[in-house]
């Protein structure tokens, strides 16, 4: 699948490519692309499969995901490359190397672990509940924002979800998420990532200090998958670390990749 992308950064620098979470889009990135940019980068975000302005399609699972990110990959020459992933990407990113290690040469994994989630319940009635906002009735964007606001309590959560309501046409709002498509893949992009063999390159993993997606009796299977691995705690964010602490989550990858 074709996939929508941002790109910064000097063509002549090595490549960077950031993969979204669920719900997230390459919009999500920008500032932190460009602050990795400005390190002498060349940064690559794309929308992954039903997400952003990239198509849609029934099929949603990580193997498909990893068939985007090569052609995406391939299409650019990009031979290799480092990779990044927050939750639903980090699983991407690393499946992704356990079919082509070949073509990563160091791997950031923020704020999830290879192991099955018992996370997506809670997505499940979200969506629910989102499908069931009739868009037709609101006028703005902030309008559908406020409605949100009845669902969820975190206003975060809101605001970062508000971002995928666009103007379809000059009268209709929508959805840039195909949610339908997500909902009926939820136990794929829950499902842990598996490998025969381990990927042996450098890896580090950036976990919240308040989340519990890298809880640490989920540790040793990070170490037996990746062997080379470092971990990494940032205090006081949640699961959107990379929102919450952004200059953090930046000087922590830019320290790692610069090694």
């Amino acid at each position: 699948m074709k996939l929508y992308y941002r790109e910064f950064g000097e063509e002549s620098h090595y490549p960077v490519v950031i993969l979204h979470g669920l719900f997230g889009m390459s919009d999500n990135w920008v500032s932190i692309g460009k602050d990795i940019a400005d390190a002498s980068f060349r940064v690559f975000i794309p929308d992954q499969r039903n997400h952003g302005r990239s198509g849609h399609s029934d099929i949603h699972n990580y193997p498909a995901m990893v068939d985007d990110l090569l052609e995406f990959l391939d299409a650019r020459e990009l031979e290799t490359v480092h990779l990044i992933g927050h939750s639903m990407g980090g699983k991407t990113a690393m499946q992704f190397a356990f079919d082509y290690p070949e073509r990563i040469n160091k791997l950031v994994v923020a704020d999830i672990s290879p192991s099955a989630s018992r996370h997506g319940d809670g997505h499940s009635k979200l969506i629910d509940a989102l499908l069931k906002l009739d868009l037709s009735k609101y006028e703005s964007r902030n309008g559908v924002g406020d409605a949100m606001g009845n669902i969820l309590s975190n206003q975060r959560l809101q605001q970062f979800l508000q971002k995928n309501v666009y103007w379809k046409d000059r009268a209709s709002l929508g959805w840039r998420m195909n949610l339908v498509a997500v909902r009926d893949n939820l136990d794929n992009i829950f499902s842990p990532v598996e490998s025969a063999s381990p990927f042996k390159k450098p890896s580090l993993f950036i976990r919240g200090g308040l989340s519990d997606y890298i809880p640490d009796e989920q540790i040793p299977v990070i170490e037996k998958l990746f062997p080379a691995y470092k971990l990494k705690t940032i205090d006081g964010a949640s699961h959107w670390l990379h929102a919450e602490e952004p200059s953090q989550f930046v000087k922590e990858v830019l320290y790692y990749l610069s090694e």
